[in-house]
């Protein structure tokens, strides 16, 4: 099972979270590393979560159209 570590960006849904994910690719011709972010849509459980908080998410089985991960937990930043 995979797990990404994001910030959570938007708490606008019920019982759903918005988590973008950085990561670094580097460029084949240049050799430059860049950041590119993704947003995941992640179910909490019930629990209360706000903007700005670090969390691991985990893959998980189709909860909706968008929503395939959940909050594991909260990581201290």
């Amino acid at each position: 099972m995979r797990t990404k570590k994001g910030t959570i960006t938007s708490t606008k849904m019920q019982n759903t979270v918005v988590v973008t994910v950085h990561s670094y690719k580097t460029h084949p011709i240049y050799k430059k590393k860049y950041r590119v972010s993704k947003k995941y849509y992640a179910d909490t459980a019930g629990k209360e979560y706000k903007e700005g908080d670090l969390v691991l998410i985990s893959e998980t089985k189709p909860m909706s159209k968008l929503k395939r991960w959940k909050v594991e937990e909260a990581v201290a930043a």
